[in-house]
């Protein structure tokens, strides 16, 4: 397992790993070291599961100590990809030490030609975390062969033979996407460049999902690039070996079942000062007890710095803005919790979709987290509501943010029962049937079967 140096892939690959290790595969998981310490206690086969401390060279710019993206700006990012790109010597000498059947990567584009150059029998297999909806509308071939110039009236609309109707792109997401097309990402390559070159030079592509949600655009990107795609089912997270914490437990047990909001917008993300006080006041504007887990804004060193004139005098023990690492799978298990409101980060989607809690959609500008919310808002699967944003400028208000809470939180409200009834059907569908379980089967064997 070598994925991108980012938490956000890091935790979806170990979760995978507990999958196949459970069924008693060997893995080698290559992470930067001074982060192995914070992945550790959700490695639940540690005599399956080795992890193999890598190196992560400096990088100008970056500060000192820096290894993954949740240890700097989003605009310093490149930087750590071009310093994982720095890593091949060390990656080479652990293949030949190891020579695994398969190597499961993502953003090392270089990896398939560094394993054809060694002659070693070893498969390559880009497995993204994101979903095959949002890959294939932004690096299919048949988007690539566009060019990087496109435009946003482009971009609007989906890649020739796109199996989803329903996903529709803001003017202000097309404006993002188009810059992203020409984004350095990291030693000079731009950033659908190095997905769309692993892609094509990978054996086999692998995402995370089952064929039951996936299946169209799975199959869409089995057709664009000529070889197998594989799922691995939704990865449900395992159980913590860990209580949650006893602040938190004790907080969330003084509220009624279903009353509380949990906001979380991922470990990466700022929001501007502006957004940041909106979206509090939103929180505030429901009248129900609320606990906030985001980043201290852009230009604010604390979150005390940014909070809103009286906001803390009026919420009182109601409501927590909190800055640090928090139990997310834990708190969104609780009873107390009815309604996330989230970034649209693939892990949290999941880890909301087996929980009882409604969620509400606040995509960041981040091209899985838009394909992400259209699938789940206005989709097939609509088991979400979206805040509105501002065409254009793609801000959200107080008033939006507590509008898209009392949907879902209103019995009486219509679209809210609909979105209840949807979201319990496909929390039904993954959690029963041994579905997972005869996902990761069958993924299994069809891994087995490249190896032929």
């Amino acid at each position: 397992m070598f994925p991108w140096f980012a938490m956000g892939h890091l935790t979806p690959y170990l979760h995978l790993s507990n999958k196949l290790a459970k069924r008693g595969h060997r893995i080698s998981f290559f992470i930067p070291e001074r982060t192995q310490s914070k992945l550790e206690q959700f490695n639940l086969y540690p005599h399956l599961i080795t992890f193999y401390p890598i190196n992560v060279p400096h990088v100008d710019g970056l500060p000192h100590g820096a290894e993954t993206t949740s240890d700097v700006s989003y605009s310093l990012a490149p930087l750590i990809m071009t310093a994982l790109d720095l890593t091949q010597n060390q990656i080479e000498h652990l293949l030949i030490q190891l020579t695994p059947q398969i190597v499961f990567f993502d953003f090392a584009y270089w990896l398939p030609k560094l394993i054809r150059r060694l002659g070693i029998k070893i498969k390559s297999f880009l497995y993204l975390i994101v979903s095959p909806a949002t890959t294939s509308y932004h690096a299919s071939p048949a988007r690539m062969h566009q060019g990087n110039d496109l435009t946003e009236v482009d971009l609007m609309l989906p890649p020739t033979g796109y199996p989803v109707s329903s996903v529709k792109l803001h003017a202000h997401e097309a404006k993002f996407l188009a810059w992203k097309r020409k984004w350095d990402f990291g030693s000079g390559v731009f950033f659908y460049d190095r997905l769309y070159n692993g892609l094509s030079a990978s054996d086999a592509i692998g995402f995370k999902g089952c064929r039951e949600i996936e299946g169209p655009c799975a199959e869409y990107m089995e057709e664009q690039f000529g070889k197998p795609v594989l799922l691995s089912g939704p990865v449900i997270p395992e159980p913590p070996n860990s209580a949650l914490e006893e602040n938190w437990a004790s907080w969330l047990g003084g509220f009624k079942d279903g009353s509380v909001i949990y906001c979380a917008l991922g470990s990466e993300w700022k929001l501007p000062l502006d957004q940041f006080q909106e979206l509090t006041l939103g929180l505030e504007l429901t009248g129900l007890p609320f606990l906030a887990v985001v980043k201290p804004p852009l230009g604010c060193d604390t979150i005390e710095a940014a909070i809103p004139e009286g906001f803390k005098e009026r919420v009182q023990e109601r409501g927590i803005v909190h800055s640090g690492w928090i139990q997310q799978q834990l708190i969104l298990e609780h009873p107390s919790v009815g309604c996330f409101v989230t970034h649209c980060g693939t892990g949290s989607l999941t880890e909301a979709l087996i929980n009882k809690c409604q969620m509400v959609l606040l995509p960041q500008l981040d091209s899985d987290h838009i394909i992400n919310a259209r699938m789940m808002g206005d989709g097939n699967l609509k088991v979400g509501v979206e805040v509105k944003k501002g065409e254009e400028d793609g801000l959200f208000t107080k008033e939006s943010v507590y509008q898209a809470v009392k949907i879902v939180m209103d019995d009486e409200n219509e679209l809210g029962r609909e979105v209840r009834a949807n979201h319990a059907k496909v929390k039904n569908l993954l959690l029963g049937h041994n579905l997972e379980s005869e996902c990761v089967d069958d993924f299994c064997q069809k891994l087995q079967d490249l190896l032929r």
